[in-house]
């Protein structure tokens, strides 16, 4: 299957599930034809199409309730119960029980692609060896939380470079129009994340990610204590997963892993009915490396996914010790040679895309709802 038809097959599954919005699903489209790195990022149901050809001996692994779509962006901070700054991965919606080796394919694979792009300046095997090490480590140790108060000065430096100046972040919320369509559904999940009980606030329609562009995004944002707050309820539909293995419908598995990862959460990330529910602000926001001081330790931040990716492993009880067993029966190269296959796979099917998108007989988008 070729990857427009995949796109349009995967869509229309999706549509079967939640509403999609036509326009930003065609601003999605577009991207995946503009960059190599973004098409990976709006393209995880076809990862899982490609995976099985591609990448057969990592198929066969033990399996853990895994991110699915992780990549070098998928990281950012939050505040945790306690008001500390915290950093770790930033989004599950296409949380499912795969092979753990998807998660560090694809995390090496985002890697190749952004030193291929310029936004990393390590080698590609040293991208992968400094993942692997991360993840042996976070998985032998137990785990640990990447809290940055007294710990992780390094990467605290490193993060708080980008985060949000908060009059400009407010000044982008407040120059959104307001939705008047905003289901009763999300409203609903958004009060129940606020303050308090009977909050004015206002809604506007967010345009933001990739692969979950052209879902429901809603914000509500409204003035409390003396500032600014916004919540933002996300649709959630089934993992692009089952799609890829040939199933209707699977349950929503957000929270779980939330709820059994090495954490610390969030206390304002909730599932609420189909919506996943999560505060914004400067400092609770996904980390771009472009935004990221020039002079940084690059093998030492992707050392430190490769752990907070052990750190959401380790949610799937007495995976540690096989996982282990298994990582020491493969081959030293293992990693970096499956991610320069998934690049050229990504590749070629990026190429196709551009073609397709680019092609005068390309039809329009389909402006119905879903």
């Amino acid at each position: 299957m070729k990857i427009a038809k995949a796109t349009a097959r995967y869509e229309e599954w999706l549509r079967q599930h939640i509403r999609l919005i036509e326009a930003d699903l065609e601003q999605k489209h577009a991207a995946m034809a503009e960059d190599l790195f973004c098409f990976l990022r709006a393209t995880f149901y076809r990862w899982m199409q490609l995976w099985q050809e591609v990448c057969s001996p990592c198929v066969r692994a033990p399996e853990v309730l895994a991110v699915g779509d992780l990549h070098v962006e998928n990281f950012g901070t939050w505040r945790d119960v306690e008001g500390r700054l915290v950093w770790g991965i930033n989004d599950f919606d296409e949380a499912y029980e795969l092979p753990y080796t998807v998660d560090l394919v694809r995390l090496a694979t985002s890697a190749h692609l952004a030193i291929k792009g310029e936004h990393l300046r390590l080698t590609t095997k040293d991208a992968c060896d400094a993942i692997l090490d991360g993840y042996e480590k976070g998985l032998s140790g137990g785990g640990l939380a990447f809290v940055l108060e007294e710990h992780h000065p390094w990467l605290r430096t490193m993060v708080t470079g980008v985060l949000r100046n908060p009059q400009r972040f407010w000044a982008r919320f407040d120059a959104l129009p307001n939705e008047r369509q905003c289901p009763a559904s999300a409203q609903k999940a958004i009060e129940k994340m606020l303050p308090h009980p009977g909050l004015s606030y206002r809604v506007a329609h967010r345009v933001a990610g990739l692969g979950s562009l052209g879902r429901e995004r809603y914000v509500a944002i409204a003035e409390c204590s003396g500032g600014k707050i916004a919540r933002e309820a996300k649709a959630l539909a089934p993992s692009a997963c089952v799609w890829a293995h040939g199933a209707r419908t699977g349950r929503l598995r957000y929270q779980e892993i939330l709820d059994h990862a090495v954490r610390s959460v969030d206390p304002f990330v909730r599932m609420k009915g189909g919506w996943i529910v999560r505060r914004l602000a400067p400092d609770c926001s996904r980390v771009e490396l472009a935004l990221m001081p020039k002079e940084r330790d690059e093998a030492r931040l992707l050392h430190s996914m490769g752990f907070e990716t052990a750190n959401v492993h380790l949610g799937t009880r007495r995976a540690a010790k096989t996982i282990l067993k298994d990582l020491k029966s493969r081959p030293p190269l293992w990693l970096h040679q499956a991610s320069v296959e998934m690049v050229k796979a990504t590749t070629e099917d990026w190429e196709r895309w551009r073609a397709h998108w680019r092609s005068p007989k390309k039809k329009p988008a389909n402006r119905s709802a879903g």
